[in-house]
């Protein structure tokens, strides 16, 4: 077995960092989005891939709910049903195939993440994006791709 090449420690401190500023962010947009809107960050990342340019009318399966948001089955399911309770999307049973089902935006659901979209951007906008340069954003682009880039190849 070979020796284990360590993080030195700029890759320790960036590598932390990325971790500390990720579940800070979760933990205060959650906690804002609870506050004013009632939603939760699962909430919002449902609503908002039933109402990207992806989505056919507010409508996915269910299992490609799951691969955009990288969760497992039964996550998705459970949410699903949390927020089918709250009327925010109704699960459709797909005629083509009877174990498969979607997930449809309601009209609640609509109106939800349009009343918390503009404080959801304005928060995300003052915590990650305030006093960046152009030139960070640019450069923190291009690190994420690369890494998506080389996950995806795995």
């Amino acid at each position: 077995m070979g020796t284990t090449n360590w993080l030195d420690d700029e890759e320790q401190r960036a590598w932390r960092g990325f971790l500390d500023v990720h579940a800070q962010l979760n933990a205060v947009i959650n906690r804002q989005l609870q506050s004013t809107t009632g939603l939760s960050l699962s909430d919002y990342a449902i609503l908002v891939e039933l109402t990207s340019e992806l989505a056919d009318d507010g409508s996915l399966r269910m299992f490609e709910l799951g691969e955009r948001l990288q969760w497992e089955k039964s996550r998705v399911s459970k949410q699903v049903s949390r927020m089918e309770a709250r009327g925010l999307v109704e699960r459709r049973h797909c005629a083509d195939d009877r174990r498969g089902a979607f997930v449809d935006l309601t009209p609640e659901g609509r109106a939800a993440i349009e009343a918390a979209a503009p404080a959801h951007v304005e928060l995300v906008r003052d915590l990650f994006f305030e006093g960046a340069s152009r030139e960070q954003v640019l450069a923190l682009g291009d690190f994420t791709e690369r890494v998506l880039g080389r996950i995806s190849s795995r």
